[in-house]
């Protein structure tokens, strides 16, 4: 179910943040997500110098077609850092916030949409739920968003992946970064230059827990069987600590929301554009934005 042809799609810019701005046809004051990417210099679409699942851009799609605006955006650093967005070493993760922040504040101050839904992807939901404690939105999405410190996600997917004497070393700089010291030269395996190290440590350092606990708006948390980035102990933690969350597991669906058949499969879908979001999470997901238009 593709985007109506007729759903009207404009390009925006909210300060020094692109973005693209999706209304379905005929239909006055529809509510809107905003899409919050994940981690990486990941655009609009949801793709990335390596990887182009079109994952936003797909959601987008799904959304709008079932009468969801969708306000989606370049990440930081997409394309290119921009003069605006001052020197990259000084770049610290709070500016992610305050970029969602300024796109849901211009949501909200258009008058164009019966209410803002921040929807965030894996550290998108991260960046989404400091979001929600910083300005009023109406419902709060999680889609496989961890529940741990990024710091110690990025040293558990790398334990799995990297032989035991060339991850030792990195873990103990991940640490020595989380504390805030500078580690120079970075060990083979990991390629933070120091002067971006401190950047780094601000988005290591971030636990999702203590905030979302704080959230009292309609939270909808989301995780996937095949998920070989977040694990189902952060989609169990996210859920124990939202006082109000409905929570899905989907056995079937991977990282960028697609249903994989096992490892090759679950490979292969971060560059295909074409594969449909798992339809269950797609169904979920605007179910639970269109609740309170029904009410």
């Amino acid at each position: 179910m593709p985007a109506s042809a007729s759903a009207q799609e404009s390009k925006i810019r909210v300060g020094p943040i692109d973005a693209v701005l999706t209304v379905p046809a005929a239909v006055d004051h529809p509510p809107v997500a905003l899409i919050i990417a994940g981690s990486g210099t990941t655009d609009h679409d949801g793709n990335g110098p390596q990887v182009k699942p079109a994952t936003l851009k797909k959601l987008s799609e799904q959304l709008v077609a079932r009468k969801i605006a969708t306000l989606r955006y370049d990440k930081r650093g997409a394309g290119g850092w921009k003069p605006e967005f001052g020197r990259p070493e000084d770049f610290r993760f709070k500016d992610f916030v305050d970029d969602a922040v300024s796109l849901v504040n211009y949501l909200r101050s258009s008058g164009k949409f019966s209410q803002v839904v921040v929807i965030g992807h894996s550290e998108g939901g991260l960046v989404g739920i400091l979001t929600a404690r910083r300005v009023p939105i109406d419902r709060l999405v999680l889609l496989v968003t961890a529940a741990r410190k990024q710091g110690e996600l990025v040293k558990s997917q790398l334990e799995k992946t990297v032989p035991p004497e060339i991850y030792a070393p990195i873990a103990k700089a991940i640490d020595a970064i989380m504390a805030g010291q500078i580690v120079d030269p970075p060990p083979p395996g990991l390629s933070i230059a120091p002067s971006m190290q401190p950047g780094i440590a601000s988005a290591f350092n971030e636990d999702p827990i203590g905030p979302l606990k704080q959230i009292t708006q309609p939270t909808l948390i989301i995780g996937g069987g095949r998920d070989r980035q977040v694990a189902r102990v952060d989609y169990a933690a996210l859920s124990a600590a939202s006082p109000v969350a409905r929570a899905l597991w989907l056995p079937d669906m991977n990282h960028v929301l697609v249903d994989v058949t096992d490892e090759a499969d679950d490979i292969k879908a971060y560059n295909d554009s074409e594969r449909p979001l798992d339809p269950t999470m797609i169904d979920t997901v605007a179910n639970f934005i269109l609740a309170r238009e029904t009410k």
